[in-house]
């Protein structure tokens, strides 16, 4: 085998369960994430699924892991790479230390133990093991006569903590040196509260992701906009708006934009109401009182930490605290814990004529309470059903999405469930950055990769991504070699 070499054990055929070894020399390499698959994606040889969790490649050798955010695609099969032996450190971002735990503790209790003291004690291992890298500075992952390799992360402004991987190997005795990047999950340009990624100044080898690589997401105020009318049909036609969302990430971008849409929206009315002359002809829009709940302990949990990390917020965000706005803790946001509380908003939102929005997991609507809430309400054309993120082949939330404009029926938990409610996409509230972002994270370094592997993406994304990274190097002379790896 040549060195360094990378083997990819997920994200091949899909976007899930994302997981990479950069192979340095025989005896030592580097894990990169290690996450779950989700709806029917599975790993390259398909012998690891959404239900067959177990790791399915040797880890002798494997010497630490690096995670570039704390996704569960990403993160959510790290309980079994412990069990299965792993020793060696788990290596993250600053604010993926604090939010890593609390993933992990959840990934846990689903598949393994509710017991408390086991979970304790599950979680003290985590919390030795993880080693916390500020962003920009070098950690040394080994140095002998033999090979050197150290690893930096930078911001991928994907959700907090997230991060790309410069990896820089050098064998000192053949004179030889690279540099190999992962790019994790990178974030759109303008998405809320987190500042927009930058290009790395060179590398070698790119790994890069490829979910929006064959589209070109609306721009901030076009989605805005389009979520707006989605508040607006809900405080007309008295009907729950469902948004199925991941804890972390899409999450707090939602609040944000609700909580911008809900202050101007109170701002406008106060105008309205200040000029005699138009408040009659005004439609009395109730934005005051329209509850955004959000029905999820974890991500409530998440939603803390976002706020305790504000130091980490983009220059616009950090502005709305100097002004007094709380845009992930304002008044129409109302948080549900228990179990027992979630079944009595289900049926409250289902029976009476309140309008309000939900946001609730998981994101693809596989599982999470989320599905009670479907399973209530999309037979009711009075209702919505959201989509803001990427929906896997598979998953409950594709079939909805695929079925529903055409008043079809999901199969959720084995029962057929007609589709009345209107469904509505909305793409531009992706964590991820689209085609043009991708190219531009590739063009902007200084010196191009030699070779680019994509992946994280379903096959005609990867293709369309693959195309247009060829065409732009061929415009300006530089050779590549683009491979989609199976």
């Amino acid at each position: 085998m040549w060195y360094p070499s990378i083997i990819h054990h997920g994200a091949v055929t899909g976007v899930t369960g994302s997981c990479h070894q950069l192979m340095m020399d025989d005896g030592f390499s580097l894990l990169v994430d290690c996450g779950l698959f989700q709806g029917a994606e599975t790993s390259p040889d398909g012998s690891a699924r959404a239900g067959q969790l177990a790791i399915d490649f040797p880890i002798e050798g494997i010497k630490a892991l690096v995670a570039t955010h704390v996704h569960i695609d990403h993160v959510g099969r790290i309980p079994y790479l412990l069990a299965a032996g792993f020793k060696g450190p788990i290596l993250c971002s600053e604010p993926s230390a604090k939010l890593l735990p609390i993933v992990l503790e959840d990934a846990f209790k689903l598949g393994f133990s509710r017991d408390q003291k086991q979970v304790e004690r599950y979680l003290k291992l985590v919390e030795q093991r993880i080693v916390a890298l500020p962003y920009k500075q070098w950690f040394t992952l080994v140095d002998n006569k033999q090979l050197q390799a150290r690893l930096r992360l930078q911001r991928a402004g994907h959700i907090l903590g997230s991060a790309y991987v410069e990896v820089d190997v050098r064998y000192p005795e053949m004179g030889l040196k690279k540099r190999i990047v992962f790019s994790g999950d990178l974030g759109a340009p303008h998405a809320p509260i987190l500042p927009a990624p930058k290009a790395p100044y060179k590398a070698d080898v790119l790994v890069i992701e490829s979910t929006y690589g064959d589209r070109l997401h609306e721009d901030r105020r076009t989605r805005r906009q389009r979520l707006e009318k989605v508040l607006v049909h809900a405080l007309s036609n008295q009907g729950t708006v469902l948004i199925p969302a991941f804890s972390i990430g899409r999450t707090q971008e939602l609040l944000y934009e609700l909580e911008d849409i809900i202050h101007r929206g109170m701002a406008k009315a106060d105008s309205v109401k200040s000029d005699d002359s138009r408040s009659s002809k005004a439609p009395a829009l109730g934005w005051a009182n329209l509850p955004i709940i959000l029905d999820s302990p974890l991500a409530s949990r998440f939603t803390a930490v976002y706020r305790e990390l504000d130091h980490f917020w983009d220059a616009e965000a950090r502005a709305r605290l100097t002004k007094g706005r709380n845009p992930l803790a304002f008044r129409n946001l109302l948080t549900v814990d228990s179990h027992k509380a979630h079944m009595a908003m289900v049926n409250r939102l289902a029976q009476t004529a309140q309008p309000a929005i939900v946001i609730a997991g998981s994101g693809m609507c596989s599982n999470g309470r989320i599905v009670n809430y479907l399973k209530a309400m999309l037979g009711d054309e009075r209702h919505d059903v959201l989509f803001v993120g990427y929906q896997a082949e598979g998953s409950v939330g594709k079939q909805i999405q695929r079925f529903g404009p055409g008043n079809g029926y999901a199969d959720i938990d084995g029962q057929r469930y007609p589709i009345h409610a209107q469904i509505h996409t909305i793409g531009g509230y992706s964590a991820h950055a689209d085609k043009a972002g991708l190219l531009r994270f590739i063009s902007a370094m200084r010196h191009l990769p030699e070779e680019i592997r994509i992946v994280h993406g379903d096959p005609e994304a990867k293709r369309e991504l693959a195309r247009a990274v060829q065409a732009h190097c061929m415009s300006i002379g530089h050779e590549v070699d683009v491979q989609i790896p199976l």
